[in-house]
């Protein structure tokens, strides 16, 4: 089917998810040119008309193709600006990643609170919705105070362990890398009917980047162990949780993840961590880190559930039946 009421418009950070999302809807990205002057400065302009036209603007957060986080965000900011000047009808910000979503509180005095001025600056300069893929904290959707459709990759990832665990459920159990991640490895081992641990985490208190992991665990012996994350940035925690894993005797250890942002070299650290298989996916550009791992990450696309959450909601219809609800915890 052919959708024709809305138009699909991408920013310079990852064209290639938004070319597949405009595929899996039978449509063309809106032409637009894009362009960084020789101070830095990012220009943008639409190359045809979008009077009167719902734009969803796909931009994705990473540094890549020249950019940095922040040229993202204001390469975005000046897609919404002129979409608004020249009488686009609604404007939606489809983020598969959202920029500054952990500092989404005041953990020491005199801090910002980054997440809520990303959102409020969005909302003041005209965005009428939000898309994004597993936030942080579901309760950022509460700072913008315009519709916020906040998708989930569990279905997703389910489908991909269901299917890797299906031959022998037996030899697989699922790992909570911290007690941040414990309630949701629950819900995923009763979802694919796995055993699960939870592996203990602390953090030193005179170095808060240094992770203390207890040197073995009980549960995990000639296991093939599991470990799901909504993110992967430094690697720090997953490859710890390996590293006792691989200590306690598991047989395999295998990371699910949704955001792999791995910065500072945390690719290079995974290829040579006891971890066998990284499952990412794309909400981020994987190419350099599928140039390191090679067959050791396996991408798993996020366009068909984007671009399907995208048409039902161009068509005013609801989001709920796609995750049974559970996009709103």
């Amino acid at each position: 089917m052919i959708v024709k009421d809305f138009s699909i418009v991408s920013g310079g950070v990852y064209p290639e998810l938004a070319e597949a999302i405009a595929k899996e809807l039978e449509q063309k990205l809106l032409s637009t040119e894009l362009k960084r002057f020789a101070n830095g400065e990012r220009y943008v302009r639409y190359e045809e008309s979008v009077r009167q036209k719902n734009l969803f603007i796909i931009q994705s957060f990473s540094e890549v193709n020249g950019y940095s986080l922040n040229d993202a965000f204001m390469e975005l900011l000046l897609l919404v600006d002129a979409a608004r000047r020249a009488s686009a009808n609604e404007i939606t910000a489809v983020l598969p990643i959202l920029p500054y979503a952990r500092q989404d509180r005041k953990a020491r005095n005199r801090e910002p609170i980054s997440t809520s001025v990303i959102l409020r600056t969005l909302e003041n300069i005209g965005v009428d919705r939000i898309i994004t893929v597993d936030l942080h904290s579901a309760q950022t959707q509460a700072i913008f105070n315009r519709p916020f459709d906040h998708l989930i990759a569990s279905p997703i990832i389910s489908k991909t362990l269901r299917k890797l665990t299906a031959k022998n459920k037996s030899s697989y159990i699922l790992v909570s890398p911290d007690a941040g991640r414990a309630k949701e490895t629950e819900s995923y081992a009763d979802e694919l009917g796995l055993d699960y641990v939870h592996l203990p985490k602390t953090r030193d208190r005179q170095n808060s980047s240094h992770i203390n992991r207890p040197a073995k665990i009980t549960g995990v012996q000639d296991k093939r162990c599991i470990i799901i994350d909504d993110m992967i940035d430094t690697g720090g925690t997953l490859i710890t949780a390996a590293n006792t894993l691989k200590d306690s005797g598991a047989k395999d250890i295998i990371v699910a993840t949704t955001h792999g942002i791995l910065s500072n070299n945390a690719a290079e650290r995974f290829d040579k961590s006891p971890i066998s298989k990284l499952y990412i996916i794309d909400t981020i550009s994987q190419k350099q880190n599928k140039a390191i791992l090679k067959d050791k990450l396996e991408i798993m696309p996020i366009a068909p559930l984007m671009a399907k959450a995208i048409k039902r909601i161009a068509l005013g219809e609801s989001l709920d039946f796609m995750f049974n609800g559970k996009n709103n915890k």
